[in-house]
């Protein structure tokens, strides 16, 4: 990142120009995006949008993106180091905090002193003894019950401002498109793979029973629902193993 982009943390939003600097901003973070989505695997991603965040939002000192499952199992992703994960622990524990009111309820929750906090009583005590003073959370996308949230924190009570809602913004923005890209990537591999793996089991039985592919596929098909094993699954095991996985297997 070029110097002139690199914020000190903690400035006050008066010492940085306007639209300007927002829209530098943004070419910086489009680049990034672009080069982490060569990345081979999405903490990767998510890792350099957390270091962009520390490197250029006002007031942080700490970051990680916090996954919540189910709506109630969450975990910290690429943590800047171990208060993300001890927040987390917190929010999962107590059930309330500002990563689940942003990802569910609000866009962004910014908390200037979190020993002032009252929306939150029993996380707020909690997370200031830890040492979060100053949190900012910032939705980064929402798929049924399961969300992401950009976290970012400050061991300074009153350390965030509006520029670091804006800048904050821009990062998330960037962090959660690259992030998409990235999982349909994933995914279109995913379901290449599978398709190879099934077809290789098809063949294995085509060519040891003289079946055709339409029959192979009933067969894989019949010994998933007996084993409650996925399709590809059954398949892997028969490639690796030479056989059908069995009850007993499955069971294991």
């Amino acid at each position: 990142m070029t110097e002139e982009l690199k914020v000190h943390r903690g400035m006050p939003s008066s010492q940085y120009g306007g639209s300007a600097r927002v829209r530098d901003l943004a070419t910086e973070l489009a680049e990034l995006a672009r080069s982490l989505q060569q990345e081979p695997d999405t903490d990767a991603i998510l890792g350099g949008f957390v270091h962009a965040a520390l490197e250029l939002i006002p007031g942080v000192d700490e970051g990680s993106v916090s996954v919540v499952l189910g709506r109630r199992n969450i975990g910290a992703r690429a943590p800047s180091g171990d208060l993300p994960v001890r927040i987390d622990a917190l929010q999962m524990e107590t059930g309330e905090g500002p990563c689940l009111e942003a990802a569910y309820d609000h866009r962004t929750v910014r908390v200037p002193d979190m020993a002032l906090e009252k929306r939150w009583p029993l996380f707020a005590r909690r997370a200031t003894e830890a040492g979060a003073r100053g949190m900012l959370s910032i939705q980064l996308w929402v798929k049924g019950d399961d969300l992401g949230a950009l976290n970012l924190y400050s061991y300074r009570a009153n350390a965030f401002t509006d520029e670091s809602e804006n800048v904050g913004l821009l990062v998330a923005s960037h962090a959660a498109v690259a992030f998409a890209e990235a999982e349909k990537a994933r995914q279109l591999h995913a379901a290449v793979d599978s398709r190879d793996v099934i077809g290789q089991a098809k063949g294995i039985l085509m060519e040891r029973h003289k079946i055709t592919g339409e029959q192979a596929f009933i067969v894989l098909s019949m010994a998933s629902q007996r084993t409650h094993l996925k399709l590809w699954d059954v398949a892997d095991h028969l490639i690796s193993s030479g056989e059908l996985p069995s009850r007993q297997y499955a069971a294991r």
